[in-house]
C-alpha cells in the first residue's frame, strides 16, 4: 500500500480520538494539569522577575540619594578631592553589585524556571495515571452496565440491570435499560404468543380438510379426479408441514427450561437414516464421519437437537445437485457438528440472508421444496442452547454449516 503525506502527517486531535475513552479522560487530566501548571509557572515567573527588579532598585536609590561628608560649593581641597574619589569608586563598586544582583537574579529565575518545568512534567504524568485510576472508579459502574447487557439477550429479556445509589447520570442511564427491556420482553413474547396460537389455531381446519378429503374423495375415483384430490392432499400436507415448523420456531425461541445429556453420535446417525428417501430421491449421498470411540455429549433438548441436524441435513439435501453428497461430521474435541454439501455456488454476502425465515438461495418463494425456514429454525435452537450456528461458501459449491456447542 503506497502512503501519502496526508497519511503520514502526525496530528494529535485524530491520534487522541482513537483512545479509549478511559484513556481519553487520563489524558485530558494530564493535559489540564500541564496547562494550569504552565500558566502558574508563567505568572510565578513573572511576578518574581518584577518583584526582584523593583527590590533592586530601590537599593541603588537608597545609595545614591545617601548623603556623604565633601562641601557641596567652593575650591576643592586634596582631602575633598579624596571624597571625590571615593565616591566614584562607591559608584563602581555599585554597579558591579547590580550586575552581581542581575546575574544572581537571572540564574535563580532561570534554575527556578527548569526544575519547576521538570517538576510540573513528572507531576502531569502522575496527574496522568491518577486520571487513569479516578476515570476507571468513575467508569466502573458502566461497565457494570456493558456487562449485564452482553448477558440478556433474546432467551433472558427478563435480567434487569437494577442498578442501585444515588438518582445520577448513570442510574437515569440504567432505568432507561431497564425499561427498553421491558417493552423488548413484552414484543418477543407478543410475536411468540401470535405464532403459537395462530399455528395452532390453522392446524385444526387443515386436520378437517385432509380427513373430509380422504373420506368424501375415496376410491374408486376417475383418473382426472384423483389427481385433483393427490394434488389438493399434498398442498394440505405442505401446509401442515410449514404449521409445525413454525410452531417448532416458537418453541425454540422460547428457550430451554430443562436439558439433559444428549449423544449427538446417536441422533446424527438417526437423522442420517431418516434422510435417506430424501437423499435417493435427489440422487445425493450422505455420509456420517463421528468416532464411536468418543462420544460428542451436550446438554439439551433430545428433540430440538434432533430437530436441528434434520434441518441442516435437509436443506444440505435439497439445496444440492444429481449426484452431490452431504457429509455430516462430529468433532468431539473441537465441540463441533458440522454439515456440508455440494450444492450451487453461494456468495459470501448472501449467506446472512438464508438464515432469515422465508428466505431461500434464489428467487424468494419459488422453490418447490421447503419453505425457507429451516435454517432459521437451525439457528433458532442452536442459540437456545448456547452455542453457535456459523456458515461459509464452500470451494466447490454448496455450504459449510457448523454447530459449535459451549464446551
Amino acid at each position: 500500500m503506497r502512503l501519502t503525506p496526508r497519511d503520514v502527517t502526525f496530528n494529535p486531535r485524530t491520534l487522541i480520538s482513537r483512545l479509549p475513552f478511559r484513556a481519553r479522560l487520563a489524558v485530558s487530566f494530564a493535559g489540564l494539569f500541564l496547562l494550569v501548571g504552565s500558566a502558574l509557572l508563567a505568572s510565578v515567573v513573572a511576578l518574581a522577575r518584577y518583584g526582584t527588579a523593583q527590590k533592586v532598585q530601590g537599593m541603588a536609590i537608597a545609595h545614591v540619594d545617601a548623603p556623604f561628608d565633601g562641601a557641596p560649593y567652593g575650591p576643592t581641597t586634596p582631602a575633598q578631592s579624596a571624597v571625590g574619589t571615593n565616591a566614584a569608586s562607591g559608584e563602581a563598586l555599585v554597579q558591579k553589585i547590580d550586575q552581581t544582583v542581575q546575574a544572581v537574579q537571572n540564574t535563580a529565575l532561570r534554575e527556578m524556571v527548569l526544575w519547576s518545568g521538570v517538576a510540573l512534567v513528572v507531576l502531569a504524568v502522575v496527574a496522568g495515571v491518577l486520571g487513569w485510576r479516578l476515570a476507571g472508579r468513575a467508569l466502573r459502574p458502566v461497565a457494570a452496565i456493558t456487562g449485564a447487557a452482553r448477558q440478556i439477550s433474546q432467551e433472558n429479556l427478563h435480567q434487569r440491570l437494577s442498578l442501585t445509589g444515588p438518582d445520577d447520570e448513570l442510574h437515569r442511564l440504567a432505568d432507561t435499560f431497564d425499561t427498553m427491556l421491558d417493552r423488548l420482553e413484552k414484543s418477543f413474547e407478543s410475536q411468540r404468543r401470535f405464532v403459537a396460537n395462530a399455528s395452532h389455531e390453522l392446524k385444526t381446519p387443515l386436520a378437517v380438510q385432509r380427513t373430509c378429503l380422504q373420506v368424501g374423495f375415496a376410491d374408486p375415483l376417475p383418473g382426472d379426479l384423483a389427481d385433483v384430490r393427490d394434488d389438493v392432499l399434498a398442498a394440505n400436507y405442505e401446509a401442515e408441514r410449514l404449521i409445525n415448523a413454525l410452531l417448532l420456531l416458537a418453541r425454540s425461541d422460547r428457550g430451554l427450561d430443562e436439558t439433559e445429556p444428549v449423544d449427538l453420535a446417536a441422533t446424527a446417525r438417526i437423522v442420517a437414516a431418516e434422510s435417506t428417501p430424501l437423499a435417493s430421491k435427489n440422487k445425493v449421498r450422505v455420509s456420517l464421519d463421528a468416532d464411536a470411540n468418543a462420544p460428542l455429549v451436550v446438554p439439551g433438548d433430545p428433540v430440538l437437537v434432533r430437530h436441528l441436524l434434520t434441518n441442516l441435513t435437509r436443506n444440505a439435501i435439497q439445496y444440492n445437485r444429481p449426484g452431490g453428497r452431504v457429509r455430516i461430521r462430529l468433532d468431539t474435541a473441537a465441540a463441533t457438528a458440522t454439515v456440508t454439501n455440494t450444492g450451487p455456488i453461494v456468495a459470501p454476502e448472501k449467506i446472512p440472508d438464508l438464515f432469515e425465515p422465508f428466505r431461500r438461495h434464489g428467487p424468494d418463494r419459488t422453490a418447490t421444496a421447503g419453505h425457507g425456514l429451516g435454517l432459521s429454525i437451525a439457528r433458532s435452537i442452536a442459540e437456545a442452547h448456547g452455542a453457535e450456528l456459523t456458515a461459509r461458501a464452500g470451494e466447490e459449491g454448496g455450504l459449510v454449516l457448523t454447530v459449535r456447542f459451549a464446551p
